[in-house]
C-alpha cells in the first residue's frame, strides 16, 4: 500500500520518525510533513502564498506550509505514485474532544476523504512520550485494520494513546467525542508601545466524567478510535425541525 504520511509537529518530530519506521515494514511511505512545527493549523491552506518543498531523502520532504498543504502537495504534485491513504502523526499531545477543530494531525488528514481507504490520525497524551516504539507498531497494526472500513462515508478515524507501555495498556474502546470546557484566557506576554502581544495555550480544560468518550478512555489506560464523519451537516431527521425555523411564514 502506498501511504502518504505526515503530521503538524514538523519532519524531523520523534512521532512521525518512529511512525515511518514501523510502517516501512510493509508499505512504500512518501513521508511530506512541515518543515516546522505547525499545531493548531486545522486545514488551513496557504492560499496564494509561495510555498518551498525540499527533498530531504528519497521520498521524505520538507514543506514550508501547513499540514494540509502537505497533504494536497503529496496528492496533487510531489507524487506521482497513487496514493492509497493518509496517515497523519504520530502527534505529540493528545487530540481528543473538540481538539480535532483546531488539530493540524486531523486537518491533514482530511485530504485523504476520496482515496482508497479511510484517512487517520494518530495521537498520544503525552509531549515528550516515553513509549513511541509500542505506539508506533501498534498504530501500523490499526492502520492495517482500517483498510477494511467503507472509504465512501465521508469517515475519519482519530486513535489517541495513553503514554504507557503494552503491559499497561487495558485495551481498545471504541469512543465518542469528549467534550472540553470553555477555551482558557490568552496568556499576556507584553506590550510594545500601542501593540500588545499574547500567546494562546489549550483550547480548553477536559471536562470530567464523560463516559464512553476519547477522554474517559485515556484516563482508564485505554487506546480510544473514535471513527468520525466529517461531512458535518446535519442529520436527515432533523431537518423538518430546522425548516419550521428557517421558512415559518
Amino acid at each position: 500500500m502506498n501511504i502518504l504520511l505526515t503530521n503538524d509537529d514538523g519532519y524531523r518530530a520523534n512521532g512521525i520518525t518512529e511512525l515511518h519506521k514501523a510502517l516501512s515494514l510493509e508499505h512504500k511511505i512518501f513521508l511530506i510533513a512541515p518543515r516546522e512545527n505547525c499545531s493548531g493549523m486545522s486545514a488551513a491552506i496557504s492560499l496564494r502564498k509561495e510555498i518551498e518543498v525540499k527533498e530531504i531523502s528519497k521520498n521524505i520532504h520538507a514543506v514550508s506550509g501547513t499540514p494540509a498543504d502537505c497533504s494536497y502537495l503529496g496528492l496533487l504534485s510531489i507524487i506521482s505514485d497513487p496514493i492509497d491513504m493518509i496517515v497523519s502523526g504520530i502527534n505529540l499531545g493528545a487530540n481528543l474532544g473538540e481538539d480535532i477543530f483546531y488539530s493540524g494531525t486531523v486537518g491533514a488528514a482530511i485530504a485523504g476523504r476520496r482515496l482508497k481507504y479511510v484517512p487517520v490520525a494518530f495521537s498520544v497524551a503525552a509531549f515528550t512520550p516515553k513509549n513511541l516504539d509500542f505506539i508506533a507498531m501498534k498504530s501500523a497494526m490499526i492502520v492495517n485494520q482500517v483498510t477494511k472500513l467503507p472509504s465512501d462515508r465521508n469517515l475519519l478515524v482519530n486513535v489517541n494513546f495513553p503514554d504507557l507501555p503494552s503491559s499497561q495498556i487495558q485495551g481498545i474502546k471504541l469512543t465518542r467525542l469528549g467534550k472540553r470546557g470553555i477555551p482558557d484566557i490568552p496568556d499576556f506576554i507584553r506590550t510594545n508601545g500601542s501593540s500588545t502581544f499574547y500567546s494562546f495555550g489549550p483550547s480548553g480544560t477536559l471536562l470530567p466524567g464523560q463516559q464512553k468518550t476519547d477522554i474517559h478512555a485515556i484516563h482508564e489506560k485505554y487506546i480510544s478510535i473514535s471513527i468520525l464523519d466529517y461531512n458535518l451537516t446535519a442529520n436527515e431527521s432533523d431537518l423538518d425541525i430546522y425548516r419550521d425555523i428557517f421558512f415559518d411564514e
